[in-house]
């Protein structure tokens, strides 16, 4: 039987529940122009887009029908006092009508649930043992803890960081050694500074996030612990691709990954 959008979006909502986010996030539906009772044919992304929304046009003028954007960033952070041409959130609500396609995001409440932001973080670097670094209800939270067996020595798991996520800039916090030994590693996808208080009194030597300032690396220093930001789009891309899989298992008819998503960041390499 074809799963229509709106018993999908049931499903994905007794799994990563909207009530779980956060106080000044905007997860759920951004834009809903009367698709609920199609089947849902999904294109997931990790930030909406227009160049994401023509991709979705194009597929549709290909005969694929998609009919859902599932995006894990918000489109929609601030209450619109307009919606015009030319205005990028404007010309969302515009073609998502005109064509047809909704635009749903799950943002903080993807960020706590197994097999979210931060789960697949874990998964893919095999911490052993893993929990929540600031758990929110019944072994669901922030950030994710756990241990490395074997032990890594931090130039290892800076290499297994750069061939598991390929960042285009691998930043780390000064270490007196590369040799020296990590046992146990703390990851949190996204933004996830602010939760260095709580990733210090976990036992962890390292900490893999993304947009870290330069004085939050003396921080880490500071707090014994090796910081390693990798960049916003490449720690929270690998769960938009685990959302594929987990779509497909639940029976919808047609889902891809987004080929137009974007890293927002471009770095100059030596030589250029």
């Amino acid at each position: 039987m074809t799963l229509s959008i709106a018993k999908l979006i049931t499903w994905f909502e007794a799994w990563a529940n909207p009530a779980w986010q956060e106080s000044w996030d905007n997860c759920g539906w951004q834009i809903e122009p009367g698709v609920l009772d199609e089947p849902a044919r999904v294109l997931v992304c990790l930030t909406p887009t227009l160049a994401v929304m023509e991709e979705a046009i194009a597929l549709r003028d290909q005969g694929l029908g998609v009919n859902l954007i599932l995006a894990h960033h918000p489109l929609i952070f601030s209450p619109l006092k307009s919606v015009a041409k030319g205005d990028p959130v404007g010309d969302m609500v515009r073609l998502a009508i005109a064509y047809g396609i909704g635009v749903y995001s799950a943002h903080t409440n993807f960020d706590q649930v197994q097999d979210g932001t931060a789960d697949v973080l874990a998964q893919m670097l095999q911490l052993q043992d893993a929990q929540p670094v600031v758990p929110t209800q019944d072994g669901l939270g922030y950030g994710r803890v756990g241990n490395l067996r074997p032990t890594l020595s931090l130039q290892a798991l800076l290499t297994l960081i750069q061939g598991k996520l390929s960042p285009p800039n691998l930043i780390y916090s000064p270490a007196a050694n590369l040799n020296q030994t990590i046992s146990r590693l703390a990851v949190l996808g996204g933004s996830g500074a602010s939760f260095m208080g709580a990733v210090a009194k976990t036992g962890a030597q390292a900490y893999l996030t993304s947009d870290c300032k330069f004085h939050q690396f003396q921080e880490g220093r500071d707090r014994n612990l090796v910081l390693i930001d990798a960049g916003h789009y490449a720690t929270e891309r690998p769960a938009c691709a685990r959302l594929v899989d987990l779509l497909r298992g639940q029976g919808v008819d047609w889902v891809q990954l987004s080929q137009r998503d974007e890293d927002f960041r471009w770095f100059l390499t030596a030589g250029n």
